[in-house]
């Protein structure tokens, strides 16, 4: 089964057949072709059978590939009745894969109208994963925000789960955020940490990554060992707390604390400090 954590995509990205606009224009034309329709929040529906609105429109119609099942992919800005999210977690794996890109892939074409270099309107070539700058003539590709999420274990192996003062009660999470110009994924660990809740991060190790289009965050997922009581910033973080698995398990089955959704990183990070399955992060020998 394809998911985020697996070697084997669902989609092919396509990267050579997208230059040509006859083999996209034909895959577009394809019986089976299956179109991922995205509203203006991210929202998306998936309709059913090839897509219904006519011809492809290279300035609007983003290719996103094929699938394992040699069906091809196209994503389109529109109007959504019923529109799902991916916080709502598709229990179909290759159409959460599916509807990932096609959510990025569209927030970065919004963002990107205009060249960062000179200002000149862009426009899509590539089959959408590329514009290109009717000014300057610079090619433009899709950007990524990179941050860190961290799995923070205690030397008794509890986990560290924060709460943000933005969010619902009860609601936790790891800790995570995003690196700043020049900074590696294992300097923002340490750094956000002590920013947050003034734990010292002694070893990390990298775990996994996960894209999440909100609007456009790679998230790079560690495990780290952290000594000290957690004490919240007050701004972002409300409150941390070192959990033992006991009562983690305890805390949710009363309701008085909620995971992260079951599709995203910090679940699966979660879920392996559960099952006892996550990396020991003191076993890195690239890090000194």
């Amino acid at each position: 089964m394809q998911t985020p954590w697996t070697l084997t995509p669902f989609l092919d990205r396509a990267g050579e057949t997208r230059h040509d606009p006859a083999t996209v224009e034909s895959w577009w034309s394809e019986p089976g072709t299956r179109e991922v329709v995205v509203d203006g929040s991210g929202g998306f529906a998936v309709p059913l059978g090839r897509p219904t609105d006519g011809q492809l429109d290279p300035q609007r119609h983003v290719l996103l590939g094929r699938d394992t099942e040699g069906v091809a992919w196209f994503s389109s800005r529109g109007e959504v009745a019923d529109p799902r999210s991916l916080r709502d977690a598709p229990d179909d794996p290759g159409l959460h894969e599916v509807a990932t890109a096609a959510v990025a892939i569209l927030a970065w074409h919004n963002a990107a109208r205009h060249c960062e270099r000179c200002g000149a309107p862009t426009t899509m070539a590539t089959g959408g994963f590329h514009r290109t700058c009717t000014g300057c003539g610079r090619d433009v590709f899709p950007r990524h925000d990179p941050a860190m999420i961290v799995a923070v274990l205690d030397a008794d192996d509890r986990l560290l789960l924060a709460h943000q003062a933005s969010w619902g009660p009860g609601r936790v999470s790891v800790l995570a955020g995003f690196l700043e110009s020049g900074e590696s994924a294992e300097h923002a660990v340490v750094r956000e940490v002590a920013e947050e809740v003034q734990v010292t991060i002694s070893a990390a190790r990298y775990v996994a990554s996960q894209a999440w289009p909100f609007p456009r965050s790679l998230m790079l997922g560690f495990v780290a060992r952290g000594q000290g009581e957690p004490v919240a910033d007050g701004v972002e973080i409300e409150w941390a707390h070192w959990y033992r698995r006991a009562e983690f398990t305890a805390a949710v089955a009363d309701g008085s604390i909620t995971h992260p959704p079951n599709n995203s990183i910090a679940s699966r990070l979660i879920g392996l400090w559960l099952d006892g399955s996550l990396p020991d992060p003191d076993d890195n020998p690239l890090l000194a």
